[in-house]
């Protein structure tokens, strides 16, 4: 029976909240953020295939130009450029990560990785550290304003207006009613975040076991506030005093945590700067035309000791030495790369940390780790493309040191990037 009035309570207190009007306009300012959010975050992942297409199309145009009529293979490996790319993952629109601070796409040659590894879009760090308005977002730190705004005033309201106690009389409920009261108004927040993602999703047809796990973030950061709410509003405190509380702690949560504790990362997890690694390897690379080429061929035989017949030169110019060279420079700059990417991996698992003491953080974390667009997914790129460089200079390894004779059939087997999974 108890089970019944419960359901009977919620059914009407969903009728009642939907009657008032500042309600309604809550619920559809909801909607629309919502909406909006996934609208951009599928504008930018479509515009990002574009561009994806576009590069493929130009790649296999400027490589064609390249090879044709071409017969010195240290030109080719130089003129020849092999694009790389992390395509988005079918749930990325609802949380873009990473993939607007950090690159997913590289022009690479032969020539050292380091200086082309780190190349990006420069981006407003200071908006960076708020984030930017995607559908995670939007859940994980605008959500809960919107949870404030709906229940701040349940109890006081009742209590301004000396209704207090015959609300509770009229239910078999008692004081438990204003729960349901407060339930039913988290329900049709949650109706109202969770219907445009419903649509898009099965607009674009993704699995429904991914819309659940979205649909139950949502309502499980919904259901974090609702108890924070009414942990507040239950006290005999005024709707002012619990909105002002309540807003206080958000301000804690998804504002202060978040940003003096990614700041705070940031210091503890120092890593080097791509650009210092790339000046790194380029000093390297511009002090070897001055040195004797045993300074190049030593470090690099040390690496690749299958070449140790074939650097002998002839002349005081020849691609192999320009290319063991470049190699050189990749190796002086290997320890400064891997300090970084191993910083990155630190300060992913701290920021992970960080998340507990932040609900919206963690929302925002697990809705990135659900779309495939956090940094561990940057650094399996990164990982992926370095993979396809090695492979590009061993392609042309022995047509460099002179071992095989250049042949147009064998640059028809130029290796292609594969996306990794």
């Amino acid at each position: 029976m108890q089970v019944l009035a419960s359901m009977a309570d919620l059914r009407r207190e969903i009728l009642f909240a939907w009657r008032e009007t500042s309600v309604r306009w809550m619920l559809f300012t909801a909607f629309a953020f919502g909406l909006v959010s996934l609208l951009l975050g599928g504008l930018e992942i479509r515009d990002q295939k574009q561009q994806i297409e576009s590069l493929l199309a130009q790649d296999q145009a400027d490589r064609a130009y390249v090879l044709d009529g071409r017969t010195d293979p240290g030109d080719i490996a130089y003129s020849v450029f092999h694009l790389t790319y992390d395509p988005p993952s079918d749930l990325a629109f609802t949380a873009l990560g990473v993939r607007d601070e950090l690159p997913w796409k590289h022009r690479l040659r032969a020539l050292a990785l380091e200086g082309q590894i780190y190349e990006t879009d420069a981006g407003n760090v200071e908006l960076s550290l708020l984030g930017k308005l995607d559908f995670a977002y939007f859940v994980a730190f605008l959500l809960p304003l919107f949870v404030i705004g709906l229940l701040y005033d349940v109890n006081a309201r009742e209590r301004r207006e000396a209704r207090y106690e015959l609300v509770c009389a009229a239910s078999p409920l008692g004081e438990r009613v204003l729960l349901i009261r407060a339930i039913a108004r988290a329900l049709l927040l949650v109706g109202a975040i969770g219907l445009p993602l419903l649509l898009l999703l099965l607009i674009s047809g993704i699995p429904l076991g991914a819309a659940i796990a979205l649909l139950g973030i949502v309502i499980a950061h919904t259901a974090f506030w609702l108890v924070l709410s009414r942990f507040v509003t239950q006290r005999n405190i005024e709707g002012i005093t619990a909105a002002i509380s309540l807003v206080s702690v958000w301000i804690l949560l998804a504002v202060v945590v978040p940003v003096l504790g990614k700041v705070g990362v940031e210091r503890i997890y120092a890593v080097p700067n791509g650009g210092d690694i790339l000046l790194t390897q380029r000093e390297t690379v511009n002090d070897a035309w001055d040195l004797p080429k045993s300074a190049t061929f030593e470090p690099f035989l040390e690496v690749h000791p299958e070449w140790s017949d074939y650097v002998d030169m002839d002349r005081p110019f020849e691609w192999k030495w320009y290319y063991a060279f470049q190699q050189v420079g990749d190796q002086v700059a290997e320890p400064l790369s891997s300090s970084l990417y191993s910083g990155m991996a630190d300060r992913r698992d701290a920021v992970g940390w960080l998340s507990v003491l932040s609900p919206p953080l963690l929302v925002e974390q697990t809705m990135m780790k659900l779309a495939d667009t956090d940094v561990s997914r940057h650094l399996h790129y990164i990982g992926c493309a370095r993979a396809f460089h090695k492979r590009i200079r061993h392609f042309h390894y022995p047509m460099l040191f002179e071992q095989e004779p250049f042949s147009e059939a064998k640059m028809a087997d130029l290796p292609e990037f594969e996306p990794c999974e």
